[in-house]
């Protein structure tokens, strides 16, 4: 299998999206891909042929389109604070919180694509972030995360599990949890407190409606900071 360069995989996410803004965040912009861009149709089998996994940094998901909406409407929650926007994608979330001013955003994503997906959405929104694709999971989650984001985490039981039981382990350290979720079938309901719900239009080409019901949840009760 190929292993594209960081020039590489820039150039491929240039060359395969267009720049828009996510139904539920206008005042953003994201490289995604669309109906008429080519990485919509290539399928899995293609993408491995060069070396791309799945992209998901490609699509605005439901649960990060949520998760980012409430927190450009509560900049609060972030604003002079140090952030982790987990398993990032197009990095949705970390940008939202950078643009309700975050003191620091680390968006992490395993997916080395997501990297250059970050760096280019940021530019267009007049943010930094940084990025690491080491698995955070492998380690307890970082001292220095005041806030930890995280959007559309559920979609396979073992991985949501363990993702869950980190983001517990943060937050009983005093890091602050928010999670966006479409209703996704291995997402857990106990321990957790909704803080807000949307209706997030989508595509059908990824969900099994065109419009989502979603909602933000906090891993503690975070209603006395939702101004």
């Amino acid at each position: 299998m190929i292993v594209p360069t960081a020039e590489a995989r820039r150039a491929f996410i240039l060359a395969n999206t267009a720049l828009e803004s996510p139904p539920h965040t206008p005042e953003l912009r994201l490289h995604l891909a669309t109906e008429v861009t080519p990485i919509w149709k290539l399928t899995e089998e293609a993408l491995a042929g060069i070396g791309l996994p799945p992209p998901f940094w490609a699509f605005a998901w439901a649960g990060g389109q949520a998760l980012a909406r409430y927190v450009l409407d509560h900049p609060k929650i972030v604003a002079g604070k140090a952030v982790v926007d987990f398993a990032a994608g197009s990095g949705i979330v970390g940008i939202a919180a950078a643009k309700a001013g975050a003191a620091r955003v680390l968006a992490a994503d395993i997916d080395p694509f997501c990297g250059a997906a970050v760096a280019l959405n940021a530019a267009a929104n007049g943010v930094i972030l940084e990025f690491t694709d080491t698995d955070l999971l492998d380690a307890p989650a970082p001292a220095w995360g005041e806030v930890i984001l995280a959007g559309d985490i559920c979609y396979e039981k073992p991985l949501a599990e363990r993702v869950m039981a980190w983001l517990a382990q943060a937050a009983a350290r005093g890091a602050r949890v928010l999670i966006g979720d479409p209703g996704r079938s291995y997402f857990p309901r106990s321990g957790l407190t909704k803080l807000a719900e949307y209706q997030v239009v989508t595509t059908r080409e990824l969900e099994d409606f065109a419009v989502k019901k979603t909602a933000v949840w906090a891993l503690a009760d975070e209603r006395r900071d939702a101004d």
